[in-house]
């Protein structure tokens, strides 16, 4: 077994937010890996994660966000098991992330389960009509609609969309802060204005 360098240990800890002992075990069981040992500690912490989805979040806060000139603004609801956990800096941190990435990302359901069935048939039937689709072989119509859709997923839901500009997608973002956190973590829903959009 390599011997574990601190500073690798140091790395790992600040790309993840993972426990020391988790990062050094981590980084045992890659030989040193620091990009092998993160995607251990994801694998570990979507386990984790799935396990605590069935808790109850009842707690948690209600977060804004004013852009810059105060011409966009977000109110967004992200609940939590635990008052405690909701008054931490790490939550707070993540709730207002959420909230600049609703600003800037303009989502308009958190998830799919949000999106009304009526506007998710509709879409798909447009999907189907379009001209584009419809020159291509019956058998791979349905295929070619079912990629279409999930771009689209990552336009309208808020958890399928990237963070940022990461690789990172809002939903593997909550998953890491509910291993980190230790609670399970929901986007209830959210708001967001922009001044003069309805005119």
């Amino acid at each position: 077994m390599a011997e574990i360098a601190a500073s690798a240990v140091k790395e790992l800890r600040e790309r993840t937010g993972a426990g020391f002992m988790d990062c050094k075990r981590a980084l045992e069981e890659t030989d040193g890996d620091v990009d092998r040992a993160v995607g251990l500690l994801r694998e570990r912490g979507q386990a984790a994660a799935a396990k605590r989805a069935g808790r109850d979040a009842r707690e948690g806060v209600v977060g804004s966000y004013i852009h810059t000139g105060g011409r966009i603004g977000v109110l967004i609801e992200v609940s939590c098991e635990t008052d405690f956990v909701a008054r931490t800096d790490k939550f707070q941190k993540l709730v207002r992330d959420l909230a600049m990435q609703v600003a800037g990302m303009h989502p308009e359901y958190v998830d799919l389960e949000g999106i009304p069935a009526d506007v998710l048939a509709a879409h798909k039937a447009a999907l189907l009509a379009d001209p584009a689709v419809q020159k291509k072989p019956a058998a791979i119509r349905e295929q070619i609609v079912e990629g279409q859709l999930k771009k689209w997923l990552k336009d309208v839901c808020l958890l399928d969309q990237p963070f940022r500009d990461t690789d990172v997608s809002v939903r593997e973002l909550i998953v890491d802060a509910i291993a980190t956190i230790g609670e399970n973590i929901r986007v209830r829903r959210f708001v967001r204005f922009e001044l003069g959009a309805d005119l």
